[in-house]
């Protein structure tokens, strides 16, 4: 399922992709550990259980990378109180701008230590 968001709701990374996807978090890689403010993410859990203000959460962003076999690898490395607010309300999948993109790109991020993607 996808949706459309305003002009607000754009990253950098994302600004040309309009429609959101439901990712589920099982495919999400989150290579980078994150340093959580609880505050933000109880925050954004009271926000998220509004049905009048969890559409004023931002999606976050993922990079939609086709390995050499042809499999797809979803990176994420924003957005970790908004994932981590989703993952403890318990719900399957989370709102992503999919953004393709290459290993290359991939490299900005993990340098040597990007893994072989099939």
């Amino acid at each position: 399922m996808s949706r459309q968001l305003s002009d607000r709701s754009r990253s950098v990374h994302s600004a040309g992709i309009a429609e959101v996807h439901e990712v589920p978090f099982h495919v999400i890689i989150r290579p980078i550990p994150s340093v959580l403010d609880e505050d933000k993410v109880l925050s954004l859990v009271e926000t998220l259980k509004g049905s009048n203000t969890k559409f004023l959460v931002p999606p976050i962003d993922v990079l939609w990378i086709k390995g050499r076999l042809g499999g797809d690898y979803f990176y994420s490395f924003g957005g970790c109180h908004r994932y981590e607010a989703y993952r403890r309300l318990g719900v399957p999948s989370i709102p992503c701008k999919v953004i393709p993109s290459t290993v290359e790109n991939l490299r900005v991020y993990l340098g040597s230590s990007i893994p072989d993607l099939k």
